[in-house]
């Protein structure tokens, strides 16, 4: 006869994910856990990977995990801007938000986290938005007049943030901040996920994107690779570009995160192979 846990497992797990016995072995693992998920890349216009994508996240509540949701919205916001006739203009990869912009950035971010919200009530998950119009716990500071209204997060408010645990309530949060005259900003997602996720001292900080993790330089996928090595490898040009921001976040956090995993959002049910069976998915780094 099957046990209570596994009958659970069996009606929640999908049949294509980890199977059942290495599941069974990292429940406790994570259980009360916080694990701070930021998705971007094409997982967020692919409706198909965000729907199994956004099941998954909810398979993760279901078994007594913290996952808190952090998106992006990037593209969403260049389609609209470009629909408008507003030019994008990038400083160092980000984009500049004069009053015009950043309007509409709140609308469009606002409106996309509606959406997810939606989708993950469609498993059965009690989840809660937090944008700059409802429920905001980022705090942030202007990074330069250059930028205008874009931010850094400067500060979480943890209090708020755990009554919504308490609630038994996932947190979808938007890429947006208020200052302390209740400015609204643009903030980088990897930024506020990886200060949530110190903030929270949380067991994992997973970002998914489109790409499989760390490469070396024969274009092999690294498991696992520590602080020191990190910046070894972006100091040799082995890593570059937009992961370079990534694994910075993660060299940052080190100390407050147990670990940090970069995994590729098009590969299905990666986020449950990476916490639930034995090979993982994607690039962990630790301190």
């Amino acid at each position: 006869m099957k046990s209570i846990e596994e009958v659970n497992l069996e009606s929640i797990l999908p049949s294509n994910g980890p199977s059942i016995e290495e599941v069974k072995k990292y429940l406790n693992k994570y259980k009360n856990e916080y694990i701070v998920i930021k998705i971007g890349g094409s997982v967020l216009n692919d409706e198909r990977l965000f729907k199994i994508l956004i099941e998954d996240i909810s398979i993760l509540k279901k078994m007594n995990f913290n996952p808190v949701l952090v998106h992006g919205g990037g593209k969403r916001l260049t389609a609209k801007l470009n629909q408008l006739n507003i030019e994008s203009k990038f400083v160092d990869g980000l984009r500049v938000s004069d009053k015009d912009v950043i309007k509409i950035a709140e609308e469009v971010f606002i409106e996309f986290n509606k959406e997810i919200l939606n989708e993950i009530k469609n498993y059965s998950v009690n989840a809660k938005s937090i944008t700059s119009k409802e429920n905001n716990i980022i705090i942030v500071k202007a990074i330069s007049e250059e930028l205008g209204f874009v931010g850094t997060p400067c500060k979480i408010d943890t209090d708020k943030f755990k009554k919504n645990f308490k609630a038994g309530e996932l947190p979808i949060i938007a890429p947006l901040g208020l200052d302390s005259e209740n400015q609204v900003y643009n903030v980088n997602a990897d930024d506020i996920a990886a200060f949530v996720a110190s903030s929270l001292n949380a067991r994992r900080l997973i970002m998914i994107s489109d790409v499989a993790g760390v490469l070396d330089k024969d274009n092999n996928l690294i498991s696992e690779i520590n602080s020191a090595k990190a910046e070894e490898m972006i100091a040799s040009g082995e890593i570059t570009q937009g992961m370079v921001v990534k694994i910075n976040n993660a060299i940052n956090v080190a100390d407050k995160v147990k670990g940090t995993v970069i995994i590729d959002g098009r590969v299905v049910h990666s986020i449950l192979y990476e916490l639930l069976s034995d090979k993982g998915s994607g690039t962990l780094i630790r301190a």
